[in-house]
Formats: structure tokens, sequence, C-alpha cells
């Protein structure tokens, strides 16, 4: 398995994160990211996120129902980055938020068709200074740039600084380069996508032996209060971590809020709200979960939530098993919730492996990871199972 760096989700080789600058915006930038666009190996949008402090990355098809981008919407401070003759020029009203839609030019125009509310929001668009780089992707108008350009072109216009925006290009830039220049010299991408083709769970092929290396894992936040106008820091924290190994060991943490507790927060994660209020210092829980781990250790979750919550606190994650993407890769469909996926699976049912939902969570994960190393044992060929870890 790839050694991947989760801040900004690439292989430690290509790893841009420190090509990124720190720039902050008297605009907010909300970028909402079609779900196949996060599987993109060039995530522009994540890019951008990671270069503005006063951003925010959703991912999603639909928002008509999101109680964030309603009130952005109805907000007469905030438009939307899109190309089109009807958006306005990025130099008129003033805008304080502007939302990005991230994906295809067909998955961008598909968003805005199936959420009437944000298509109401006044649009603007930008006039490129300069082709657009993104030289692995054709475009179908010239207009239609890479997200992280066409926000470095909205806000060097917005902001009235043409030039300080263009510190944002440079990860992009590195990125395109190394992915044309390893396409030039490799056939390594299609033999891979052959093999993943074949076998949608050869990623647990190194665990057929040893399953406890997988440290199954489920974090709970602390989300619930209102974001400042302009803030740059995080909008939730880790408050609630729950993890388990197939040998049976346990990891249980409640961490001290650090800000106000939410009102919703403990009915949420189904845990008393003293025990939130009452839990150890945030360093401490982190230290003995980093021990917990150990060095070998990899986290295996149900999607990147709790990865995120980990990194966002400072914890630097190693491998990362996403059981939901081997549950959909296996069904060939999306499994929805993790009790849909296990009952999908046949996996049997769960034991909670700790308090509130993020003990259900990870008991839910132990038995999808035991019915998804069954099926991989199945269809793995003779031999394949002394293949070194990373070979896939």
């Amino acid at each position: 398995m790839r050694d991947v760096c989760w801040r900004c989700r690439r292989p430690r080789p290509v790893c841009y994160c420190a090509l990124l600058p720190s720039l902050p915006t008297r605009t907010r930038v909300v970028l909402l990211q079609h779900p196949r666009e996060r599987r993109v190996g060039i995530g522009t949008a994540r890019m951008t996120h990671l270069s503005l402090p006063n951003s925010e990355l959703h991912e999603g098809v639909t928002f008509e129902e999101d109680a964030r981008i309603i009130a952005l919407a109805s907000d007469p401070t905030t438009a939307v980055l899109f190309p089109g003759g009807d958006a306005d020029p990025a130099d008129g009203p003033p805008v304080r938020s502007l939302i990005v839609v991230d994906g295809t030019w067909w998955q961008a125009r598909k968003m805005l068709a199936l959420n009437p509310r944000l298509a109401s929001v006044r649009r603007i668009g930008v006039t490129p200074r300069a082709p657009g780089n993104y030289r692995i992707r054709r475009e179908p108008r010239p207009e239609c740039l890479a997200t992280v350009e066409a926000v470095a072109s909205a806000l060097a216009a917005l902001e009235e600084e043409p030039a300080r925006f263009d510190a944002m290009l440079r990860a992009f830039e590195f990125m395109v380069d190394r992915q044309i220049a390893y396409q030039a010299t490799s056939d390594a991408p299609r033999r891979r996508q052959r093999a993943q083709a074949a076998s949608p769970l050869s990623p647990l092929r190194p665990y057929l032996a040893d399953p406890t290396r997988v440290v199954l894992v489920d974090g709970g936040a602390n989300s619930g209060w209102p974001a400042a106008s302009g803030a740059a820091e995080p909008r939730s924290e880790l408050v609630h971590l729950v993890a388990c190994r197939a040998s049976g060991e346990r990891f249980e943490a409640f961490l001290r809020p650090r800000r106000p507790l939410g009102p919703s927060v403990a009915h949420q994660l189904e845990v008393p709200e003293a025990r939130l209020r009452d839990g150890e210092d945030a360093g401490a829980a982190l230290g003995r979960f980093r021990a917990f781990v150990g060095d070998g250790g990899v986290l295996g979750t149900w999607g990147s939530f709790t990865a995120d919550l980990l990194a966002q606190e400072g914890f630097r994650c190693p491998a990362l098993l996403d059981l939901r993407d081997l549950c959909m890769r296996h069904l060939r469909r999306r499994p929805g919730g993790i009790a849909g996926g296990a009952r999908a699976l046949q996996a049997g049912e769960p034991v909670p492996r700790g308090a509130g939902r993020c003990g259900g969570t990870v008991g839910w994960l132990e038995i999808v990871l035991a019915r998804l190393i069954d099926l991989a044992g199945e269809d793995t060929p003779p031999g394949s199972q002394k293949r070194p870890a990373g070979s896939d």
C-alpha cells in the first residue's frame, strides 16, 4: 500500500504541500465538489481549499436542504462562480461569499439544474489572464479553467490584487508537469486499471494473513456552532474516538472540547454531555491513540471523515483503508450507510466496541472488514498473498 499524505491525499513522492501558500482573503470561498471529482488524481478543489484559510469544501450533488447553502443563497452578497453569457463581471457589486462548483462542465451544469436555490444566486464569471494550464484534461470552452485557476482569477479581480493569487498555481503546475512526465514514460496506470477491474478487493491482500494490522476507527466531532464571518479556524473538532483491532484490543477517548459545545452534539453522538465536557486533554488522548496504532498500523474507516478530523488535530495518519470505497467497488454500486453496506455484503450483526454512535460504527466496521477479507481470499490467485504490501 502506498504511503499517502493525508493533507493533500497524494502519494508521498508527489506530495505538493510544500508548494501550497496560505492566503488570507476577505472573500469566503465555498467549494461544492461533485463526488466523482474527489477521485481525480489532481484534485484542484482540495488544492484550492488548502491554499485558502477562509474557505470551505463540501462534497455532494444536491444541496437544496443544506442549511449552510440555504443561508448563503439567501445572502445578497453571495455569488456563484460559473462561466456563461449571463454571468456578471467579477468587478461588479461586492461579493463576500463566492460559491464554486467543482466538476466537469457536464457535472457542474447538472448540479445547478438539480439545485434551483443555487441556480438562482447571482453568477459571476472571469476573463482568464492566460490560457488554462490543465494540459492533461481538455476543457470544452476557453473560459472553462481548472478550479484552482478559476478561483485564483476570481479572487485577483474581487480583491484587486492581480499577482497575489498566482501563488495558488504553483502546486497545480507541479502536479500537471509530473503527470505528463509520468504518462510519457510509463504504462503503469493502464495495467493498474486492469488489475483493479479484475480484483476490486486487491488492496486487502496484504492483510489476509494478519488483519490485526488494521485499526478500525471512528471519530465524532463538535461542529454545532456557527462559524464567524471570515474566520480561518476549523468549524469542527474531534471530541470522541473509538478504535479496535481484530485481536480484540480496544481504544476509546473523550477529548475535552476546546470550543463551545454544540447544542446537539451529545445527542448526535449518543453520549452523555458530561462525558464530553469532562474529557481528557486532546494532546494526551491523541498520544495514547498514536501508541495504540503503532508504527505499522493501518487505519480502517468508513469514508475519509475520521481521517480528516485526525489530520485537523495534527495527527499524522498512516496508510488508510477506506472500507466504504472497497465495499462500493465490490458491490459495483454505492453502499449507502455502513449498516446498509454490511447487510448488502451479508456480513452479519455487529457488537458495539465503545460508547455511542462511534462505538456502534466501529462494531459495523469490524464485521465489514471480516467479510471483505473473506471475499478477498476467495478471489485472490494462489500465491498472491505472499506479495509485499504496496505491490498492487
